[in-house]
């Protein structure tokens, strides 16, 4: 089993990951998470703080001779940002405490849609700040590297994990099902949304724009595109272990997610089932996924039926809300005071929805890999790729058809 823990809060030193499970002999390198971390800094609307930050991961324990050797890896992303805020962060007195500015007060003015005056509440805190840090969406990046250790198995056994923005700010592709996996793998991140439609992403663009200029954010819609997924992972017998239950679970917990849709998602709930279920026909010389003897002429499904993989793409969305720091701050209350004022600011971005996509990749790479390594077994990769082939031949035999 896959198991991760992440420690450190955003303006910390570090953000830690500690990844238990990973099996032997995985060939993996740093450059393999950096690229991921670097992913995750992109995209239209971002921040200041992107312009600080570089993330690069140390593999402080768990690879040798670059090939993971058995044990829990330990990986460290380092915060540049933290010269900036470490008297903030700790009792020590600032040296520069006679500049405007050196020291932050305390947080006590929660921002709407923040986990600021709920965790200050739970966890009894006279300062925000002591939540706003761990609830950041900074701690991302933590996810970000585990789940590129996961791509990186998932790779050796021939799958690919894509993602594409299909909304941002209202400015949405009429149907995000209409682009295939080779056209989403084939886009890349030089026009910062990330969508198929050149013209709707542009005006993506302009609905970050006019946001920026009125001191609001924006949210949008991502869709996450896992290709070459073996039919079986999951399982219908149990409510925990239904594979689509746990890939929504996954993508919700991501900062600022509101809903998640498997295939067709919502949609589904006000068609006829004539136009939602995806009929199952001899394959010929087409299959459409990784059974070679059936095809499917639609996958509204999304790639689960019952909890479980049924060969076909696996695509999974999720509803981002817009990121709650206003530059124009919505009304709010002291709770030092108990007084009405507007809600603190933050450094943040306007919109981050292509970034939080790349983080949906992560989160969808982390559950597959998991759902294999429940399915397959193994303590090394050879172990495990040698139980995943016998079991596509297994299901290419039972439907009376050789193993490609």
């Amino acid at each position: 089993m896959l198991r991760f823990l992440t420690a450190g809060e955003s303006h910390g030193p570090a953000l830690t990951v500690i990844l238990e499970g990973v099996p032997a002999g995985l060939a993996l390198s740093a450059s393999d998470i950096d690229r991921d971390l670097a992913r995750r800094q992109l995209g239209y609307g971002r921040g200041r703080r992107m312009a600080i930050e570089h993330d690069r991961v140390e593999i402080l324990s768990g690879v040798r001779h670059g090939e993971t050797i058995g044990s829990p890896l330990t990986l460290v992303i380092r915060n540049r940002d933290w010269v900036n805020w470490q008297y903030t962060m700790s009792i020590e007195a600032d040296p520069r405490a006679d500049l405007p500015g050196a020291r932050r007060g305390p947080v006590t003015r929660p921002r709407p849609g923040h986990a600021d005056l709920a965790g200050a509440l739970k966890f009894q805190r006279d300062d925000m700040r002591d939540i706003l840090e761990r609830a950041s969406a900074r701690e991302t990046a933590a996810r970000v590297a585990a789940g590129a250790v996961a791509r990186t198995l998932l790779t050796a056994l021939g799958m690919t994990v894509v993602s594409h923005v299909t909304e941002i700010g209202g400015a949405a592709v009429a149907d995000p099902m209409a682009y295939d996996f080779a056209t989403v793998a084939a886009l890349t991140d030089e026009d910062g949304v990330r969508c198929a439609d050149a013209a709707i992403g542009a005006a993506m663009r302009a609905a970050v724009d006019a946001a920026r200029e009125a001191g609001d954010t924006v949210g949008g819609t991502f869709e996450i595109i896992a290709h070459s997924v073996p039919v079986g992972l999951g399982s219908h017998t149990q409510w925990d272990r239904k594979l689509d239950g746990l890939l929504a679970q996954a993508l919700m917990s991501i900062q600022a997610i509101k809903a998640v849709g498997i295939g067709r998602g919502p949609d589904v709930s006000h068609l006829p089932g004539s136009r939602v279920h995806d009929e199952i026909l001899r394959a010929g010389d087409a299959p459409t996924g990784t059974l070679s003897a059936l095809r499917r002429p639609t996958n509204r499904a999304g790639g689960l039926e019952g909890g479980i993989t049924n060969s076909e793409d696996v695509r999974v969305s999720a509803w981002m809300k817009p990121i709650s720091t206003l530059m124009s701050p919505l009304r709010s209350v002291n709770i030092s005071t108990m007084e009405e004022e507007p809600a603190t600011i933050e450094r943040s971005d306007v919109c981050a929805v292509p970034a939080a996509a790349v983080v949906g990749e992560a989160m969808v790479c982390l559950v597959l890999a998991n759902a294999v390594l429940e399915k397959f077994g193994g303590d090394s990769l050879g172990e495990l790729s040698r139980a995943s082939r016998a079991w596509q031949l297994t299901v290419q035999l039972r439907l009376g058809k050789d193993a490609d």
